[in-house]
Parts: structure tokens; C-alpha cells; sequence
């Protein structure tokens, strides 16, 4: 048996963020202490790396279980279902719902069963869950509902990535520039024919690396220290994704039976356009192959990194065709992928 997506559908909020929007911000070292450089400057070498020149912030009124609301209306419509036959709704999230203008998450009641209650679904055997797995937390999701299907605890899951990562950020770190928010929604089921999930691949690497990402006070000695937001050591990361990301999707790759030359597409978390390149680049050395020009579609420079919501936000654009030089077609094999806190590394191969 076979697990597939058989609906999918995202929220990108309204409220468009510019890197020039960035002018103004003062922007400090980690002890508190000026950059050596004016913000035209460090806008410039941002977007070299990361490739982000705008990002969406939710608009003031919503918050992640919202934009989670509307994209889960938008996958239901898209796999064409009665969302009370839905046997698990699992959400994907890391901060919880963060009003505008507080710094205090909330996750009381469950952001799943938030979601369940807007969705009006009276089923009570619908079971609604949230995840905390950093940004793969989507993927992850996935392999729970391919474990639920298998086993005949479920027919049909729903899961979930959304995420409002601008409430939680730093304005003094120009980390904080990376972030946005948004949600991708996506519903699964069993396969009736050769498309699905093929293998997968989940691991947690927790000794040094457990806090490459963490909650720290700001970088503006000013402002309260019991007031934390979202912190992370860029290079430690990129050297540790570079490291292992690769050869995770190997292992997938390899246990699928599925050839390199016949992967179509890889949606790997839109982190960092330099890092995503790199670690493609050298999962393809791992063959002894060049990657193709236009494996890898990438979001990342409109809608910055909105964590859980990346993936699945991209896969449904792509199925939009509004992924431009980038279209997915029955049979394709795909690759998705993703590293975040933990630090935590997952894959699945899959089929169209």
C-alpha cells in the first residue's frame, strides 16, 4: 500500500514586505554593539545569500491557525471530500498562535483543534493533534499519516504547515529579515494505482546541534531579556545541512528503487536559495552526476521562510503553474526534502 496527496492547498498572506522596508531598522551585533556598515549594505549581502527580496507577513487581524483554516478550505475543496470524513487533522507549527502586537504563544487549545472547530467538523472520532518538529514539521506530518493509513488506524488525514514566524522575530537581527509566514494544507489517503509515497527518511540529531536553533533574548541590551524570540547560529546550520541533508536523500533515494536521472523535481525547504543550491549540488555528486538546470523550483525570493509552510506551499504552486519554467506531471517522480530545528532532517520520495 501506497499513501498520496490527494488535495493540497496554501495561504500566502496579503501583506508584502520588501528588503527596502528594511532601511530604517537598527540592526545590532549579537553583544549589543553597531554594525560597522550601513543597512544598504547589509540588505545587499542578505539577498546575495538567501536570495529573499520580499516576504509575507499575516495580516494583524489573523493568526497561524487562521491562515491554516483558509488553505485547509482550499485543500478540502481541491481533493473534493466531506471534511468529516477526515480521521486525523496534524498540525505542523512551531510558535503557536502569536497575536499581533504580544509575544506570547498560544497553544490552548491544540492549533489542530482550532482548525477542526472552523471547519465546523462535528465528527468527534477525527482526532486533532499539533507537531513540534522545527521546519520539516510538514513532511513529518506525512510520514504520521502514512504510518495512520498503513496501519488501518486512518483512511484520511489532513496535515498541516502554517507558521507566523514575523511575530517571534528580533528587529534588531538581520536574521529577522529571513522570515515569513503562511501555511500549506494537504490531504491524504490511500493509492488506488502506481502514485504515492515511495520511501522515506526521519532522523533527529540532538547533541551539539540541538540548539543551533533557540529562543534568546534580543540583540538591543534595552529591551527585556525574559522577552525571547527566534535565534539561530547561520553557519553552524548551513554547514550541518550541507553535511548531512544530502546523504538523507540518498538513503531515500537508494531505498525507493527509483534512478537519479528519473527524479523530476526536489522541493526542499526554501531556507536559503545558497544553502538549497549546495545541498542539491551535492546530493548529485553522491552520483557522480550535475545536477539539471531546473531541478529545483524555488519560492524563497517572494515569499521568504516561512518554516513548516514552505514545502507544501510550494508544491501547490507549482501545481497551480504558478511556479514559472516549473510544472509537475503525472508520473513524476519527486524528491521532497527539509532540515530545521532539532536539528532535525526528513525526505520522502513520492510519485505524481
Amino acid at each position: 500500500m501506497k499513501i498520496k496527496i490527494i488535495g493540497i492547498g496554501s495561504y500566502i498572506p496579503n501583506l508584502e514586505v520588501k528588503n527596502t522596508d528594511f532601511d530604517k531598522h537598527v540592526f545590532l551585533n549579537e553583544d549589543g554593539t553597531p554594525f560597522g556598515y550601513p543597512n544598504e549594505v547589509v540588505i545587499k549581502k542578505f539577498k546575495g545569500i538567501t536570495g529573499i527580496e520580499n516576504r509575507r507577513y499575516a495580516e494583524p487581524q489573523y493568526t497561524a491557525s487562521d491562515l491554516a483554516f483558509f488553505a485547509a478550505q482550499k485543500a478540502i475543496a481541491n481533493a473534493g471530500i466531506d471534511a468529516e470524513t477526515l480521521d486525523y487533522i496534524i498540525f505542523a507549527h512551531n510558535f503557536g498562535d502569536v497575536k499581533t502586537g504580544t509575544h506570547q504563544t498560544d497553544i490552548l487549545p491544540s492549533l489542530a483543534t482550532r482548525v477542526k472547530n472552523k471547519l465546523g467538523i462535528r465528527n468527534p472520532k477525527c482526532v486533532a493533534y499539533d507537531i513540534l518538529f522545527g521546519c520539516p514539521g510538514w513532511i513529518e506530518g506525512v510520514l504520521q499519516a502514512n504510518a495512520f493509513i498503513k496501519s488501518g488506524m486512518a483512511k484520511r488525514v489532513m496535515v498541516i504547515g502554517a507558521e507566523t514566524l514575523s511575530r517571534v522575530v528580533d528587529d534588531h537581527d538581520r536574521d529577522s529579515m529571513i522570515y515569513s509566514d503562511g501555511a500549506g494544507v494537504s490531504i491524504l489517503e490511500a493509492s488506488t494505482d502506481e502514485s504515492g509515497l515511495l520511501s522515506y527518511e526521519s532522523a533527529t540529531y540532538a547533541n551539539d546541534e540541538a540548539n543551533y536553533l533557540f529562543f534568546g533574548k534580543s540583540y538591543n541590551p534595552d529591551l527585556d531579556p525574559d522577552i525571547k524570540y527566534i535565534k539561530m547560529y547561520g553557519r553552524k546550520i548551513y554547514e550541518f545541512a550541507l553535511s548531512n541533508v544530502p546523504l538523507a536523500m540518498k538513503s531515500c533515494l537508494d531505498q525507493s528503487g527509483i534512478a537519479i536521472d528519473d527524479v523530476k523535481k526536489i522541493l526542499i525547504h526554501q531556507a536559503n536559495e545558497k544553502m538549497d543550491e549546495a545541498i542539491i549540488e551535492r546530493f548529485y555528486k553522491l552520483y557522480d552526476k550535475t545536477a539539471p538546470a531546473a531541478i529545483m523550483p524555488m519560492s524563497i525570493h517572494d515569499l521568504g521562510n516561512s518554516s513548516v509552510a514552505t514545502v507544501p506551499t510550494l508544491y501547490d504552486l507549482i501545481l497551480q503553474k504558478k511556479v514559472e519554467g516549473h510544472e509537475i506531471n503525472k508520473g513524476d517522480v519527486l524528491i521532497f526534502a527539509s532540515v530545521g530545528a532539532g536539528m532535525n532532517i526528513n525526505a520522502f520520495v513520492y510519485r505524481y
